[in-house]
């Protein structure tokens, strides 16, 4: 394999491995936040128990957080100097912005809270965690920014050196891509979190512990709720897709051939170039009306396309990975469909205080959690596949990103030697949340006089 394509492969794999834990640590920030503020309005021991037990689940997803995220950085230097070398100017403003402002927002608020039990006054102690939840909040705007920019590039100049040089900051942050982005990442963050919750509580519950009955609702709540949001930001940001990438849409459903109105096919067996359908399960004008919001709307086929791209920018295939286009946008739908649906079924089965006695059911929701896994890892390797062969969209193609003097070996070296490092890191980050989970919630001691909690200190 060439040097690009191993660069390519190890930075695929170290970024889903990150995207992992970052909606985790979105969501999780404030569904804990929302436990212990119940337990500060209700005084009820089972939220006290849950807020402790998700936050040290919450801790330890935010530790491989950082791990693995630091890694990312050092790869654009490493493997993509070229492309470093071309967006630096622009591309490191937002990141600047999300370690400046919101990572030591969060980290300094993060130590107040894990420290500050039965130190602080309550109300103070409360506010950390919400601010913590702002610091993530603000880290995923800012990373999402600069992702942004590399979709549709604004607020920037090519500079003698022929490198981009920004203009405007506030263009940047205000891309029109980012703006229908950061719904739909903070959505299916909430969806992964959601379901997290689910599966945690249902493990419980399995095993007659009826006191994680208010997480397993409030995650169930969660996940329909975000799951609703993220049909919605999808739908409006599959229109700006359309309107600036219009290869990926037509790669999201191997249309070949430019079609007024265009139907989107639930499945199609055939040819990869389109010469041939042998079958296909099509829903008419769906993909019209995801792509320009009209029913009988024109959808823009990669044949056309790919004449037009080759007219503007010179001779070259401007055709993404087809076959992975269509499939990953299917599996981050489908999957994220089953999770919305084991959720309603969760409330259904727990109306009037119920417990469901299927054994079926409560292994399929224990083991819900990899559903928005696979639905939030196929979602972003259908963005970041589906621009190719752009890492910056009409500007810099990845070809010409890569590092110059850094040859395949290498990078086979350091793709080995990053593969193994993380192999023993899922090892203990698997091993330190299935021992927290079967710990279940801490012993939580209310005074009957004042009402008061002991609040032990959290044990690393």
């Amino acid at each position: 394999m060439s040097a690009e394509a191993l660069a390519r492969w190890q930075f695929a794999v170290t970024t889903i491995y990150h995207f992992l834990f970052v909606p985790l640590t979105i969501g999780m920030s404030v569904l804990v936040a929302i436990m212990q503020t119940a337990w500060y309005r209700t005084r009820n021991p089972k939220w006290l128990g849950l807020t402790k037990l998700f936050g040290k689940l919450f801790l330890i997803n935010v530790a491989m957080g950082v791990v693995t995220g630091i890694v990312q950085e050092f790869q654009f230097g490493m493997n993509w100097s070229a492309y470093s070398r071309f967006v630096g100017d622009v591309f490191g403003a937002p990141l600047a912005m999300e370690g400046v402002i919101a990572f030591f927002l969060e980290s300094t608020f993060i130590g107040l809270w894990i420290f500050g039990w039965g130190r602080l006054p309550e109300r103070v102690h409360l506010a950390t965690i919400w601010l913590v939840a702002l610091g993530t909040h603000l880290s995923a705007y800012f990373i999402l920014a600069a992702n942004s920019w590399m979709q549709h590039p604004v607020g920037y100049t090519i500079n003698e050196e022929g490198r981009a040089q920004l203009t405007s900051i506030w263009a940047v942050l205000t891309n029109s891509t980012a703006l229908v982005t950061f719904p739909h990442v903070i959505s299916a963050a909430f969806l992964m979190s959601g379901v997290f919750v689910v599966s945690v509580a249902a493990f419980h519950i399995r095993r007659k512990r009826d006191d994680f009955r208010p997480a397993l609702k409030l995650g169930a709540v969660t996940v329909l709720i975000s799951g609703l949001a993220v049909a919605v930001t999808g739908d409006l940001q599959a229109r700006i897709m359309t309107e600036q990438q219009p290869m990926k849409m037509a790669a999201a459903e191997a249309l070949y051939n430019t079609s007024a109105p265009a139907s989107f096919s639930l499945l199609t067996i055939g040819s990869l170039d389109g010469d041939t359908e042998k079958f296909s399960i099509r829903v008419p004008h769906v993909l019209s009306l995801m792509s320009t919001g009209d029913p009988d709307g024109e959808v823009e086929g990669i044949n056309q396309l790919q004449q037009q791209l080759a007219a503007e920018y010179g001779a070259g295939d401007y055709k993404p990975n087809i076959p992975m286009a269509y499939w990953t946008f299917r599996l981050m739908i489908g999957f994220g469909v089953l999770a919305a649906i084991l959720a309603a079924a969760a409330l259904w089965a727990m109306r009037g205080g119920r417990n469901p006695r299927s054994v079926w059911f409560w292994r399929a929701t224990a083991w819900s959690i990899l559903l928005p896994i696979v639905a939030n890892s196929t979602a972003w390797v259908f963005t970041e596949m589906g621009r190719q062969p752009w890492t910056v969209y009409g500007l810099l193609k990845t070809a010409d990103s890569e590092s110059p003097t850094v040859g395949a070996g290498l990078v086979a070296t350091s793709f080995a030697a990053l593969t193994l490092l993380y192999a023993v890191l899922a090892a203990i980050e698997l091993k330190l949340l299935l021992t927290t989970v079967k710990k279940g919630m801490p012993e939580v001691v209310v005074d009957p006089e004042t009402n008061e909690a002991e609040h032990p200190a959290f044990a690393y």
